[in-house]
C-alpha cells in the first residue's frame, strides 16, 4: 500500500512528499487539544504547498485510525486542497472513516491494494529471482520467506544485498545475514496448530512474539477454540452463523464448521483449561516465563486439536 501510496503521489507530479502516520487507539503522544500531536502536524502541511514551488505530497498513513474529532478537521481540510500546490493521499487497512470515505469519493480516487499473502510472495520472489538472474536453491528461498513473509519490499531489498554473493545462494546464506521476524497475521498460527504441525506452530508462535504480545495471540486462539466449541454442538451451519452473529457464508464460520469434527468434545475442554490456566500465568508471573507458557500450550494446542482423527 505504502509503494502504490508513494506511486500516485510522483505520478501526480509531487515534488516532496511528507508522510503522517496515525497513532492507533490509546497511542501518539499527549496533546492538549482535540487533535493528537501527530495529526495536529498535517493541518500546515495541507496548507501550505512545496518549499521549492512544486506539488507537496501529503500521505497519511493509518487513516482509519482518525478519531472523530479529527475526521471533522482533516474532511474540511480536503475541501480546500486544490491539486495543483498539494497532493494528498489516504493510506487505510480497511475503510476509511465514514464523513472522510465520502469526502474522498467525492472528490477524490479510490485505489484498492489487494492484500499480499504468503503464496503471492512465492509467485512473487520466483518472479524476482528470474528477472535478477539469481539462483536459490529451495532452502534459501524457504529461509527467505520464513525471515520476511509477505513483505516484498523487504525480499526486494534482501535480494539486492544476496545479489553479491557468487554462485547459488544457500539457506545459511540468508539464515546467517537476516535475523529478523515477518509481522504476520495471527491465524498463521492458528492454523498451524490446527494441522497439528508443532514445528510450524513454534516457529509461527516465535515469529509472533517478536513483534506482538502473547495475550492478544492467547485471545485470538480463545475466540477461534470457541467457535470450534460452538460449531461442533450446533445442527447446521446456519444455526452455528446465528449463534456466532455472521452469514452462513462468512469464511471464518465455513472454516470452523469444516473443522468440527476434528476436534472431541474432551481435547475441546482440555484446551479451553489450558487457554485459562496461561492467561492466568501470563497476567501474573514474571514476563521471563511468558515464551515458555506459550510455547508448552501451543505443543499441547497441537495435539489436542486433531485427535479424533488419528
Amino acid at each position: 500500500m505504502l509503494e502504490r501510496a508513494r506511486r500516485l503521489l510522483e505520478e501526480a507530479g509531487a515534488d516532496e512528499i511528507d508522510r503522517f502516520d496515525v497513532p492507533g487507539r490509546g497511542g501518539g503522544e499527549e496533546g492538549e487539544g482535540t487533535l493528537r500531536p501527530e495529526v495536529e502536524r498535517l493541518i500546515p502541511a495541507l496548507q501550505s504547498g512545496s518549499l521549492f514551488g512544486g506539488k507537496r505530497g501529503v500521505m497519511v498513513v493509518d487513516a482509519h485510525q482518525l478519531q472523530a474529532a479529527e475526521v471533522d478537521v482533516v474532511v474540511d481540510l480536503t475541501a480546500s486542497v486544490d491539486g495543483e500546490t498539494v497532493v494528498l493521499v489516504f493510506v487505510a487497512d480497511g475503510s476509511l472513516p465514514g464523513a472522510l470515505g465520502k469526502a474522498v469519493r467525492a472528490g477524490g480516487e479510490v485505489h484498492p491494494v489487494k492484500k499480499m499473502r504468503e503464496k503471492d510472495a512465492v509467485d512473487w520472489l520466483g518472479h524476482a529471482l528470474r528477472d535478477r538472474r539469481m539462483r536459490l536453491d529451495a532452502g534459501a528461498s524457504s529461509a527467505l520467506l520464513q525471515r520476511f513473509g509477505s513483505d516484498v519490499a523487504a525480499l526486494g531489498q534482501a535480494l539486492d544485498q544476496l545479489a553479491a554473493i557468487d554462485g547459488a545462494i544457500t539457506a545459511d546464506d540468508v539464515t546467517e545475514r537476516f535475523q529478523n521476524r515477518p509481522d504476520e497475521p495471527m491465524w498463521h498460527y492458528a492454523d498451524a496448530v490446527a494441522a497439528g504441525n508443532t514445528g510450524e506452530a513454534l516457529r509461527r508462535l516465535s515469529d509472533f512474539l517478536t513483534h506482538g504480545h502473547p495475550l492478544a495471540l492467547l485471545a485470538f486462539v480463545e475466540n477461534d477454540l470457541k467457535r470450534r466449541a460452538l460449531a461442533s454442538s450446533a445442527p447446521t451451519v446456519e444455526v452455528f452463523a446465528e449463534w456466532v452473529g455472521a452469514r452462513p457464508d462468512h469464511y471464518p464460520v465455513t472454516k470452523a464448521w469444516r473443522a468440527r469434527t476434528a476436534t472431541s468434545d474432551d481435547d475441546l475442554r482440555r484446551a479451553l483449561d489450558a487457554i485459562a490456566r496461561a492467561d492466568v500465568t501470563l497476567k501474573s508471573a514474571p514476563e521471563a516465563v511468558h515464551r515458555l507458557t506459550m510455547e508448552r500450550l501451543t505443543v499441547a494446542l497441537c495435539r489436542w486439536y486433531s485427535t479424533r482423527g488419528r
